[in-house]
């Protein structure tokens, strides 16, 4: 069942953490936990669950063959899960109408929507740079939930 999206930014603000769903070429499901949180995609504006993900994973790796993902976040019995496309901006991951000089304040506020914190942002610059991250929005395209 479709939820309101106030609903979704209840649990999602509660717990920063979810299960991420892509699949394996094979068909497969590869599910994984993230820190995420929502925010607009920094091109098309549309509502998205974003998380930071390390450059030279499956899980990247599988994103950008599938194209799509699932997020489900839980609270307690309370749960929503939010699927749709994604988009992957990062150094291996260019995208038109986004600059890549943007990539590190861009990291930073999809890893704040996710509930984090940092003491010294040149060094968190500096790690996801090294680990080429990328940042993954995933369009809330389908909500569905019991929250």
């Amino acid at each position: 069942m479709a939820i309101d999206p106030d609903a979704v930014h209840r649990v999602v603000d509660a717990t920063h953490l979810a299960v991420l769903a892509t699949t394996r070429p094979d068909g497969s499901v590869h599910a994984s936990l993230v820190s995420a949180g929502l925010l607009s995609d920094p091109v098309s504006g549309a509502r998205s669950i974003g998380a930071v993900v390390g450059g030279g994973t499956r899980k990247l790796e599988h994103l950008r063959r599938s194209g799509r993902a699932a997020a489900v976040f839980t609270q307690g019995y309370r749960w929503v899960s939010v699927e749709g496309p994604v988009r992957i901006i990062g150094p291996d991951d260019p995208v038109e109408g986004f600059a890549a000089a943007e990539l590190p304040e861009l990291l930073r506020r999809v890893f704040v929507a996710a509930g984090g914190t940092h003491d010294d942002w040149d060094a968190y610059d500096r790690a996801m740079a090294e680990e080429r991250r990328a940042a993954v929005f995933i369009e809330a395209a389908r909500t569905t939930g019991n929250a």
